[in-house]
């Protein structure tokens, strides 16, 4: 179980990096979601499976689902769709392909010997333990997250509506006689 612990803390690392490092934003998410399983592994090796699978639902599932959203959003027009098939290159999934692999093996070895139970210390954490625990001596510090959470779901809702606001153009009536029938160029120069 130590040995599972250690390969699945090293590959979350290395995948971690690899966001870091790498510009291209799908390779960044690609080695992000790695790292997320990664750090899922490490939860179920430490006898923590509640927090495990909320890491695979909540981070590698939907907040990932999000990120892939942005992405799609961002990358429009024809630069878009001819830097999408060079991202479709087999070098693109080496690294990530690599560290999911060497988590599959990780999983499957646990599975194979039937150790899957033991644990390296402490007790196993459950829903009922983790909802006895945060709603007992931290119900205070959940309700200021959740509030604190309400506070910036309303502001980017409230920034998300504002428009920018664009210079006034001159009326033809604040302009001198006869200007507003006349050609100018940028600078204001009359054009003859």
């Amino acid at each position: 179980m130590e040995l599972a612990f250690y390969l699945s803390g090293l590959a979350a690392v290395l995948a971690t990096l690899g966001v870091i490092a790498n510009p291209n934003p799908v390779h960044g998410v690609l080695y992000l979601v790695v790292s997320l399983l990664a750090v899922a592994m490490v939860f179920f090796t430490l006898g923590a499976p509640f927090a495990g699978a909320l890491e695979i639902i909540v981070y590698a599932g939907a907040i990932m689902v999000l990120f892939v959203f942005v992405v799609m959003m961002l990358n429009l027009g024809q630069a878009a769709a001819e830097q999408e098939r060079q991202w479709l290159q087999l070098r693109t999934w080496i690294g990530p392909s690599l560290l999911a692999a060497v988590l599959l093996l990780t999983l499957i070895g646990l599975l194979w010997r039937g150790d899957i139970q033991r644990v390296i210390e402490g007790g196993e954490l459950t829903a009922k333990g983790a909802g006895t625990l945060l709603y007992g001596p931290w119900l205070l510090l959940v309700e200021l997250s959740a509030l604190l959470l309400l506070a910036a779901l309303v502001t980017a809702s409230h920034v998300g509506r504002i428009k920018p606001v664009a210079a006034p153009k001159p009326a033809a009536r604040d302009m001198p006689t006869g200007a507003a029938d006349k050609p100018s160029t940028p600078d204001g120069k009359e054009v003859l």
